[in-house]
């Protein structure tokens, strides 16, 4: 053993090594002969700094030159012998204990050399003189030789490291990394390319040609360049996101000043010209604003809202197709959409028949009368009907029932298939909204068609939703098997007012009783071959919810606008007592 109590071994270390005396460097000793750490495991060849020998029996003062390690291996055995070519001195000092790294040192002028062949066994016991720790500061070096401090040079020794802080040797013909004294990693400086402007392209684009690659603080990578073109950039960038923010607000808050404290914008007089305009159905302030704005009707939508708001009738206005003038002022374009004169709209009211529709179509078109009835028949099947609305036998006109009760708008020019089209349009939407075959075979009926027939008959004989519920359920009662009151006739005078084209109350007994239509249910069982006319959504859902009271008469006692309702025969003719005394009073 030394003088410090270390056991002999193959790896040198550093009297100030800060693991002196680790217990973690012991008991791996190999028995007689050289040392080895642990057989095969590796560790990667450091340079040593500073490493104290003492001086050699020989007085000769050592050199210390570069040294090469050729892919050395900590902990490897040599039992043969390893050669330094020393250069100067010419001499091989021949080592039989644990060598570092397995071939030459070509050092030139390497200064760990014994002078002549001298025989090292395994111990770091060097000679007679004891080994003295190095004083950097001291002002020669240990072999009392020039005051140059070899261990301060690049080429010096690194001190040894201990186990657990070695890492994996270097590759094959690179040197390995220096030694850090203190294991802490130099500060991290920001490297985000927002800020450096990196962008990250490959190490070896920034090394100049011939130039050893740069490594960071830690030695263990190279060492990235820092772009700083990009900053400007980035900074220019943050400036303008900040100036466009406050211009944004800015804008923000003149539109609001303007909306809650300035004047909309509009126009000034009556206007100019002429052009249609069309407001669809259920349209806002709003929307109606924007058909007029999008027209050159009126200047600004808030102009239109604020004069329909200041006027008591503004929110009467309806849809349809309006005949306007461009450059109004807000408060003549509310007037002018107020005036009946200046809607271009035909209007369809609950249950008429599609014979007075055709006649309306063809007045508003100015086209020769019978134009659109014409048109309808021809073109029925091309209209939009559902299918199961089609090919029923002796249907007098295959749209009755589909010309949906409602406004539509029609312009000078339009065509009566266009008009007829959003008519069925109308209908299939608003039949729509009930599971019309369902409810046909919930009420014993064949299908939808029958359902939508009743609807009509309803809304042709009642006056309101009390009416048609009751009536409803009057056809029902009626359609049953089991009636022996009518025997399933109905017996509706509007059904065969229908099939004559007329609206009359007093119709006589063999007027009725002689006519074999389908259509007149005084003579025909059951119901009429299709719709009577045009029923509303009113009276389809009154037909699906009739009452269960057991109506099975019902007579206007009035004339006009009272039904009265009976269950049995006897009470039905005093109701007709009552019709008839009402009319001889009269």
């Amino acid at each position: 053993m030394t003088e410090y109590g270390r056991s002999p071994g193959s790896e040198p270390w550093h009297p100030e090594d800060p693991l002196y005396g680790d217990q973690g460097w012991r008991g791996q000793q190999g028995g007689a002969g050289p040392a080895s750490y642990g057989g095969q495991q590796q560790y990667p060849q450091q340079p040593q700094e500073q490493a104290h020998y003492g001086q050699y029996p020989t007085g000769h003062q050592e050199q210390y030159g570069s040294q090469q390690y050729d892919t050395g291996q900590y902990g490897q055995q040599q039992h043969g012998q390893q050669q330094y070519d020393t250069g100067q001195y010419g001499t091989t000092g021949q080592y039989g204990t644990g060598q570092y790294g397995t071939g030459q040192y070509d050092t030139g002028q390497y200064g760990r050399l014994g002078h002549g062949a001298q025989q090292y066994d395994g111990a770091w016991d060097t000679g007679a003189q004891p080994v003295m720790p190095y004083d950097p500061n001291a002002g020669a070096t240990p072999y009392g030789g020039a005051d140059a401090d070899y261990y301060g040079t690049p080429d010096a020794y690194p001190p040894p490291q201990p186990p657990g802080r070695r890492t994996a040797p270097p590759p094959q013909g690179q040197q390995p990394p220096p030694a850090d004294d203190d294991w802490v990693s130099d500060p991290q400086e920001e490297d985000h390319p927002f800020f450096t402007g990196d962008d990250r392209r490959r190490d070896d684009d920034d090394d100049e040609p011939g130039e050893a690659p740069r490594r960071g603080g830690d030695g263990r990578g190279p060492v990235k360049k820092k772009k700083k073109g990009r900053n400007g950039f980035a900074c220019l960038f943050v400036a303008l996101v900040l100036v466009g923010g406050a211009g944004g607000a800015g804008y923000v808050g003149y539109q609001f000043w303007q909306g809650q404290f300035g004047e909309a914008p509009d126009f000034d007089g009556p206007g100019t010209g002429s052009v249609q305009v069309e407001i669809a159905l259920g349209a806002s302030g709003t929307d109606i604003g924007n058909a007029l704005k999008k027209a050159g009707v009126v200047k600004s939508v808030d102009a239109f809202v604020s004069a329909q708001n200041d006027n008591p009738r503004g929110t009467r206005i309806q849809d349809g197709i309006y005949t306007l003038k461009k450059g109004m002022s807000a408060e003549d374009a509310v007037k002018a959409m107020l005036d009946p004169n200046n809607r271009n709209a035909l209007s369809i009211a609950e249950g008429a028949r599609n014979a007075a529709i055709y006649q309306l179509i063809d007045k508003r078109l100015e086209l020769d009368p019978g134009t659109t009835k014409a048109v309808a028949l021809k073109e029925a099947k091309n209209l939009g009907l559902p299918v199961w609305a089609q090919n029923h036998k002796g249907v007098k006109d295959p749209l009755e029932g589909f010309l949906y009760p409602s406004t539509y708008p029609v312009a000078p020019g339009s065509k009566p298939e266009t008009i007829l089209k959003a008519m069925v349009a109308r209908a299939n939407q608003e039949y729509g909204k009930v599971d019309l075959e369902a409810k046909a075979k919930q009420l014993k009926l064949k299908n939808a068609w029958e359902l939508i027939t009743v609807a009509s008959l309803v809304q042709a004989e009642g006056k309101n939703e009390d009416d048609y519920k009751k009536m409803a359920e009057v056809i029902y009662n009626r359609l049953k098997p089991t009636n022996t009151e009518t025997n399933q006739l109905l017996q509706f005078d509007s059904t065969f007012n229908y099939l004559k084209g007329q609206s009359k109350i007093d119709i006589s007994v063999e007027e009725i009783t002689s006519n074999q239509d389908p259509y007149n249910t005084y003579t025909q069982k059951g119901l009429p071959p299709g719709p009577i006319g045009n029923p509303d959504l009113t009276a389809l859902n009154a037909s699906i919810t009739p009452t269960s009271d057991g109506w099975l008469y019902f007579v206007a006692t009035d004339g006009k606008h009272k039904t009265e309702y009976a269950r049995t025969h006897a009470d039905f003719e005093k109701l007709k007592e009552k019709f008839n005394d009402t009319r001889g009073s009269g």
